[in-house]
């Protein structure tokens, strides 16, 4: 499997951050306000190892489905650690660079949505 659907990817990389015990897992669709992606994901994890192992386990999921990130910037600060996936973003903060950046204000035009929003209806 080499592409699969947004939808799909984001419902994957959710499953693979909740395994890791993600903080306030946020999933917002801004396919209807930018070009940059389908849906940005933003977790956050209580210490550097925690984002890490998020992060980790989120490529390492994708990847069994096929799907490598573009782009990953920020692993080794481990503050805020971005995957790009093309149509997702997924972005993992400690908690002090989540509350700073604060990308669900910056991103309040994308609407919010649940994981159960992305099961692929069959």
């Amino acid at each position: 499997m080499t592409h699969m659907e947004s939808k799909e990817m984001a419902r994957r990389a959710c499953m693979a951050l909740e395994d890791k015990k993600a903080r306030d897992l946020r999933i917002l669709d801004i396919s209807a306000v930018s070009v940059l992606a389908d849906y940005f994901l933003i977790a956050s994890g209580s210490s550097r190892n925690q984002v890490q192992a998020m992060a980790d386990n989120v490529q390492e999921e994708l990847h069994k489905a096929g799907c490598d990130p573009r782009q990953v910037e920020g692993y080794h600060t481990a503050n805020w650690v971005l995957l790009d996936y093309g149509d997702i973003i997924v972005h993992v903060f400690d908690e002090e660079n989540r509350l700073f950046y604060d990308l669900e204000r910056i991103w309040r035009d994308g609407a919010a949505i649940s994981v159960e929003d992305l099961e692929i209806e069959h």
